[in-house]
């Protein structure tokens, strides 16, 4: 094939365009669709996230927003829907934007609480017990 021709060219876009597609559009089409499912599957209880990194617990969903109570509930913020980031679950799983459900985060292990005092013993000293 001559790369002067004009069909050359119309190939080359025609593979350039496809290329676009299929990197940038149909992942943010999947990605638009995946927070469209979090956010209808949000429940009045659940925790959310919004995009400014306010953490609080639905108390009311209306058509186009979201009440949250923050801080044990004395203050209350209406935001539109578009605004959630990522919500958790009554049930302890995390609901990403990806709409795939997380395992709640497990406890950290405390190290063995002990009453008296450890003193390691000295070596090469014998003890005249």
């Amino acid at each position: 094939m001559n790369p002067n021709s004009p069909t050359f060219s119309i190939v080359l876009m025609g593979l350039l365009i496809l290329m676009i597609y299929f990197m940038m559009i149909r992942p943010q089409r999947k990605k638009d669709k995946a927070d469209r499912e979090m956010r209808e599957a949000m429940k009045v209880g659940d925790e959310a996230i919004t995009i400014g990194g306010i953490v609080g617990k639905i108390e009311k969903i209306n058509e186009k927003t979201v009440v949250i109570s923050t801080t044990a509930g004395k203050n209350k913020i209406e935001f539109l829907k578009t605004a959630i980031a990522s919500v958790s679950p009554k049930d302890g799983g995390a609901v990403k934007a990806e709409g795939k459900a997380e395992p709640a985060p497990a406890e950290e292990e405390k190290a063995p609480q002990r009453d008296k005092k450890v003193t390691p013993k000295k070596l090469g000293k014998k003890s005249d017990d």
